[in-house]
């Protein structure tokens, strides 16, 4: 049976991972700060209190997940804010790149002991941390974090390759959720579908690769 973790568990992209492996047979592990009633309906297991942008939180999902193979792990939480120039503000900024770039890299690191030759490692990224992609501006905090987070995947996807560990930086589109105030073309599920297919697909030959969920390589 397949072990996946997903982080963000709650709602949205998060929850239908979970959802998606779960009707699959998958053994699924959903760690989130807060369960909400949508996921405890699932019947997966929960880990709670588990921010991942505090070392503490991180912790407790070590300690939950200690000698216990893991074949996929997700790092699917994030945050967002709209920062507009003139009107930037720097606490939000530092939060979302505490929670979209560090976070999963302290996840990751946390959970080395857990990931054997063959396991994957997936990063629900952003096209807006893209250099080329970017033809709008704004979004200064949330653009800054998913780039480092691009950085980080790739470096962590050449240090892990000699232990047989595939790494995806994975887009998942204009999703539907609280995030984005329900604007989008592409429903939770859909993605949570389409991000699968892609970490179905991802072998060590193409780790470190930027993808979109629909297949298309994305842009740095």
């Amino acid at each position: 049976m397949t072990t996946v973790l997903v982080t963000g568990a709650a709602r949205g992209i998060g929850l239908e991972l979970c959802r998606h492996y779960n009707a699959h047979g998958d053994k699924v592990v959903a760690a989130c700060r807060q369960a909400s009633e949508a996921l405890r309906e699932l019947g997966v297991e929960v880990v709670e209190g588990v921010d991942v942008a505090q070392a503490e939180g991180v912790a407790r999902l070590r300690a939950a997940l200690e000698g216990r193979p893991l074949d996929i792990l997700i790092n699917n939480a994030g945050v967002l804010a709209n920062d507009a120039l003139g009107e930037i503000d720097y606490d939000a900024v530092a939060r979302q790149i505490a929670v979209n770039a560090i976070g999963p890299l302290r996840v990751t690191e946390a959970l080395l002991p857990n990931l054997g030759r063959g396991a994957k490692v997936a990063l629900v990224t952003s096209r807006m941390g893209s250099m080329a992609d970017n033809g709008s501006g704004g979004y200064y905090g949330y653009r800054m974090s998913k780039a480092a987070l691009n950085a980080a995947g790739v470096s962590l996807a050449r240090d892990l390759a000699a232990r047989g560990v595939a790494v995806a930086l994975l887009h998942p589109g204009f999703v539907q959720t609280e995030m984005v105030g329900y604007a989008g073309d592409v429903t939770p599920r859909e993605a949570a579908e389409r991000l699968a297919a892609r970490i179905a697909a991802l072998d060590l030959a193409h780790s470190g690769t930027f993808w979109h969920a629909n297949g298309e390589i994305l842009p740095w």
